[in-house]
């Protein structure tokens, strides 16, 4: 097994100038393949006040968002977010990432992700985690199949990005522990 070269934890408030760093590099390269944010997502400030918000969502079990750090400098290269949870007899979410353009390519966001599903399957108990990716983006795709996902099919005009509605191939996981009780039944 190979060494793990990024991991996940959750943002501190004394994170927000890094965060803001990376977003504003990456502003374009994201702006790309994810929905418009207001100019205000660029602050400082605002990063602050998300990062504030986070806590709360995690502590009402409504969202959970990390920041994936390159293990060799501690830097933040992106981040990942486990969103739309759905408890009851539905037990699931939605997985959604970035990663600074500088580390695509190069396997951390799989390995990103790989640790949010093993945290969202292990420690938070869902059945089934989502994924949404631009056609255009083949690179997500992959980084979704590589982490396990497979494709269920094309959510078309799904996302308005650029002010144009586009579709997005859904992937989605199953909790191996469920796959493996529902076979035993």
């Amino acid at each position: 097994m190979t060494e793990q070269r990024v991991y996940l934890r959750f943002p501190e408030e004394t994170d927000a100038g890094e965060l803001t760093g990376m977003y504003t590099r990456n502003r374009e390269f994201f702006e790309e393949h994810s929905p418009e944010v207001n100019e205000e997502f660029y602050t400082e400030a605002y990063q602050r006040e998300k990062i504030v918000q986070y806590s709360k969502d995690r502590a009402a079990d409504e969202r959970y968002d990390f920041l994936v750090i390159h293990k060799a400098d501690n830097r933040i290269i992106g981040t990942i977010g486990l969103s739309f949870v759905v408890r009851g007899p539905l037990q699931s979410c939605m997985i959604g990432y970035s990663l600074d353009k500088d580390y695509n390519g190069k396997g951390y966001m799989t390995e990103a992700v790989k640790q949010a599903v093993s945290y969202a399957f292990g420690e938070l108990k869902f059945h089934r985690i989502t994924g949404e990716a631009s056609p255009g983006n083949p690179g997500s795709i992959r980084v979704l199949e590589n982490a396990g996902f497979h494709k269920e099919g094309i959510a078309r005009l799904n996302v308005k990005i650029r002010g144009v509605w586009k579709d997005h191939q859904i992937l989605a996981m199953i909790n191996p522990a469920d796959l493996i009780e529902q076979a035993e039944q």
